[in-house]
């Protein structure tokens, strides 16, 4: 697809990028698009597991200078945790009040831009460089939804579910299940009332996102939600032990106990194929039979270059 071109700039809070080629190869594709990419330093920095040292990731952090069009991370992994006490969210969202500047990414980074959206700030759960715009075969589907969310200030997703009835609207947010149950008991997860909840994750059994949820659950988390949408699982391979108990089993159960609906099967998280989400948008969810709606608006887009 044709797009405008844009400025990138990559950060790396997390893990150490082991796919240096798959890494190369996405910033060549952004650059024969006629992108430009900068701090292409951070995809060879490496410091035991991470993408550098705390200090040095926490300088990919200091976005308040920074002109370019998007910031995408390179992948995740783990290490943002480590530096969300010194991560000066409020300042960085109140930046992006100023000139919008669409963050993109998910898995580990997930806890940076729940910060971000606690402190007024919004970003974009998507593709990251590594792993999507790296991938062997690059997929039309995830390129042509990150733009239309960067740039689109109104856009519908559809897709197949569960047979259910569901009309209901409100704030959008989520991203990586095990991140967001990690900031449970600390300053850096929102409290959002009335929200459309959407969870993703990976190499997590069922069980273990049954476990999240009722953390969830338990904190208060789901009382204040008015639906959850499901996206991939991935990395999970059932035994004999389990005896029919799947994912299914665990939205059944969750919807059970919280009376809230379950949306299924969106394409979205560790996957080669994911839509784009713009956290902190609102969103309108809509279910009739087995066709789900997401309407989704009140999100910062990239500006028109003269």
């Amino acid at each position: 697809m044709s797009v405008t071109p844009r400025t990138f700039h990559l950060i790396a809070p997390s893990g150490y990028c082991q796919n240096q080629a798959a890494a190369q190869l996405a910033v060549r594709r952004l650059q024969e698009q006629g992108h430009q990419v900068n701090n292409q330093a951070a995809i060879a920095r490496r410091s035991q597991r991470f993408a550098g040292s705390d200090e040095e990731r926490l300088r990919d952090l200091d976005l308040l200078q920074t002109e370019a069009d998007i910031v995408m991370a390179v992948r995740g992994g783990y290490g943002a945790t480590r530096l969300l006490a010194d991560f000066d969210a409020a300042a960085l969202a109140a930046r992006l009040k100023e000139r919008p500047m669409a963050i993109c990414g998910h898995s580990d980074f997930t806890v940076i831009q729940m910060a971000l959206l606690q402190a007024g700030g919004q970003s974009f759960s998507g593709p990251m460089l590594t792993a999507n715009f790296g991938a062997e075969t690059l997929s039309d589907f995830t390129v042509e939804h990150f733009w239309q969310a960067l740039t689109s200030p109104a856009f519908t997703l559809e897709w197949q579910t569960t047979p259910q009835e569901v009309d209901v609207s409100g704030t959008l947010w989520g991203g990586n299940l095990a991140m967001l149950t990690s900031l449970i008991g600390t300053p850096w997860l929102p409290e959002i009332e009335g929200g459309i909840l959407v969870i993703e994750d990976i190499n997590e059994h069922p069980f273990r996102v049954e476990r999240m949820l009722l953390q969830l659950a338990q904190h208060g988390v789901l009382a204040r939600q008015k639906a959850i949408v499901t996206g991939s699982f991935t990395g999970v391979k059932l035994s004999d032990y389990d005896n029919g108990y799947d994912f299914d089993s665990v939205w059944q159960l969750i919807h059970q106990l919280t009376g809230l609906p379950v949306v299924t099967d969106l394409e979205f998280g560790h996957h080669w194929r994911t839509v784009t989400l713009p956290l902190g948008a609102e969103g309108r969810l809509r279910v009739t039979g087995d066709a789900a709606r997401l309407h989704i608006t009140g999100h910062p887009t990239l500006q028109e270059r003269a």
